[in-house]
């Protein structure tokens, strides 16, 4: 273990240095982990040596899950160390800075969340241009930024679910809003589109109107007043879709203390830990979301795997995810993790995530 970290030393003081000359204001916070017996060389052939995950922003509960997931992964992966960095917020341009420390610090894989799909594609291609691969999951890049993408489940998926969902608790008719996370995520983006689309072609829905779409920037303090805000502005509103596990339980802190408790339906992707409250006092009936682990998890095995050489990305390219078993890659260098589940009070107890 000792000589892991003195090997991993000369990295981290790389990488300190880069992100002290290229965003003194941000905040940094490093996991350094030392897994495995050896280090491989860098940047080629045998283990890689190191992998560093940029979420979209530190200490949010959902990415905390996905993170936890991310290093078992890398440890059972066998890569000899293990980095988390990332900003506070979750802003475009926030996550540039540390990409561009790994970058100088020769990290062998980097797997990234993208705030914002094209704002990282410059530091991402010069990342790929030293050797490093690019893992992005949860959130996509640019197709043309990375090598894989590592997605919950089909886009489309988790947009049906969420609007079935609305329109059972709402009975099939009325005004309903949606509170998502930033304005420019990729995931949210997507699964808004799809869900307008469902509403606008699906004649099981031609009695619901999406009035209103607001961001909370992934901000529990944003998401609530945003959350009130809606309520102010629509006073027929009888739904709102969160899809995001921050918003959703902001959402669900306001209305379980106001007058619009049991008026006013709440669903979206939630944590259950966090949810669970809220399903128990009724506040919220049901909503839906993966195992975030298991995204994590995914994304270090494929990270792996591209650094071995043994996938490049294309179409139909197969790798071994532990205890997930064999993943294939799709098209646009897409691997689906797993299909959504949805949560109420028949079985919220079950899971602890």
């Amino acid at each position: 273990m000792q000589s892991i970290r003195n090997r991993a030393a000369g990295r981290s003081a790389r990488r300190a240095a880069a992100l002290i000359a290229a965003a003194a204001s941000l905040a940094l916070i490093a996991t350094g982990c030392a897994t495995g017996d050896s280090a491989g060389s860098g940047g080629g052939g045998g283990a890689a040596e190191s992998i560093t995950f940029i979420p979209k922003q530190l200490n949010n509960p959902y990415t905390d899950v996905v993170l936890g997931g991310g290093k078992d992964g890398a440890k059972a992966a066998g890569f000899s160390a293990t980095e988390v960095v990332g900003p506070l917020e979750a802003s475009a341009s926030s996550q540039v800075s540390f990409i561009n420390a790994e970058t100088q610090a020769g990290t062998n894989v980097i797997v990234i969340a993208a705030n914002d799909p094209d704002a990282v594609c410059p530091a991402l291609k010069e990342a790929r241009d030293g050797g490093a691969k690019i893992v992005a999951f949860d959130s996509d890049t640019s197709k043309d930024c990375r090598d894989v993408f590592i997605s919950q489940v089909v886009a489309k998926d988790v947009a049906l679910i969420q609007t079935k969902l609305i329109s059972e608790q709402i009975g099939g008719s009325g005004e309903i809003a949606i509170l998502s996370a930033t304005a420019n995520a990729t995931n949210q983006n997507e699964w808004i589109k799809y869900m307008e689309e469902e509403l606008a072609s699906n004649p099981d829905y031609k009695d619901i109107k999406l009035v209103a779409k607001v961001y909370g920037d992934d901000d529990d303090t944003k998401s609530f007043q945003e959350a009130q805000g809606l309520l102010q502005a629509h006073p027929n509103l009888k739904g709102i879709i969160s899809p995001t596990t921050v918003g959703i339980a902001a959402t669900a802190r306001y209305l379980s203390t106001s007058e619009y408790k049991g008026k006013v339906a709440l669903t979206g992707l939630g944590l259950p830990n966090e949810m669970r409250p809220f399903v128990k006092d009724g506040t919220v009936t049901a909503f839906a979301l993966w195992d975030p682990a298991q995204l994590g998890y995914v994304a270090a095995f494929a990270g792996k795997a591209l650094a071995e050489g043994t996938i490049t990305g294309k179409e139909g390219d197969t790798f071994e995810a532990g205890d997930l078993g064999e993943r294939e890659v799709a098209a646009d260098g897409t691997v689906i993790v797993g299909p959504p589940t949805t949560f109420d009070a028949s079985n919220i107890d079950k899971y602890d995530f």
